[in-house]
């Protein structure tokens, strides 16, 4: 069964069925990061919790979702069986990306849960909040899944950042690597999907910025394994490519947690 949906799933993804067709926020909204990704309010580049799990996002309800990949059945396997399926080539040019014009504004409700995706991300991922009435989380405590540090988060002007929301693949590198194909709904899908989403802290998701496994991964080695299984599925869920560097990276780093189950984004169905 797997293996009809893997191949249906390939099938998309080469067109055979058709065409598939950021800095700071405002630091008083509690804004986060993505380095070159700037966009008024996003991240750059994650997915995740704080324990670590990364898939979830709170509420599960059903809205303005959009992956290509719709069939939970595809990810029920290792992540990196997973990775053997996904298609190998060279970086797309980055000409005529735009974060906001090709992904949209962040952060959306795409879930329709009456919270925007920032605050479903900082409930999820963090311990010890205090939300108000409208979502916004005021303040709460965020082991950073990257350096394992502990982070004592207050919203602010001058707080908010130090506490960030990365796209594990970072929209920038999902450009070069496929998303061009995408329609715009499912670019907005991808940028608000839980499973490619973490809370961080500040510092390492302005490192990042929008590298991909090649050339940058968490500081927390004990994190490494999560960190690429959900790349592998956000890019299958995606329909996106790796490059042979990436793919490189990315088996060496799964071969240490061969029977790691690969994550699946409550928008196919996950929790």
């Amino acid at each position: 069964m797997l293996v009809l949906v893997v191949a249906g799933y390939l099938a998309v993804h080469n067109g055979l069925l058709g065409p598939i067709a950021d800095a700071f926020s405002s630091a008083a909204t509690g804004g986060s990061s993505g380095g070159t990704e700037s966009n008024g309010g996003s991240s750059g580049d994650g997915s995740g919790t704080g324990t670590g799990t990364g898939s979830g996002s709170g509420s599960g309800a059903v809205g303005d979702e959009s992956p290509v990949v719709t069939d939970p059945a595809v990810f029920d396997t290792t992540a990196l069986a997973l990775l053997a399926t996904l298609p190998v080539k060279g970086r797309a040019p980055s000409t005529g990306y735009d974060r906001v014009g090709d992904f949209g504004e962040a952060w959306t409700d795409v879930d329709r849960n009456g919270c925007d995706t920032r605050e479903d991300i900082l409930t999820r991922d963090l311990t010890a909040t205090d939300i108000a009435a409208d979502c916004d989380v005021e303040s709460g405590t965020l082991a950073s899944p990257y350096t394992g540090e502990t982070i004592a988060f207050t919203r602010g002007y001058d707080t908010s950042a130090e506490v960030q929301i990365d796209h594990m693949v970072a929209l920038s590198d999902a450009w070069q690597t496929g998303a061009q194909q995408l329609t715009q709904a499912q670019r907005v899908s991808l940028a608000n999907d839980p499973v490619n989403l973490l809370a961080v802290d500040g510092p390492s998701n302005q490192q990042k910025s929008d590298s991909d496994a090649a050339s940058w991964l968490p500081a927390n080695k004990s994190y490494r394994c999560t960190y690429v299984a959900h790349q592998v599925s956000v890019k299958v869920e995606y329909a996106l490519w790796v490059t042979p560097a990436e793919h490189e990276a990315m088996a060496r780093i799964l071969a240490a947690c061969p029977t790691m189950a690969a994550p699946v984004s409550p928008f196919v169905g996950g929790r």
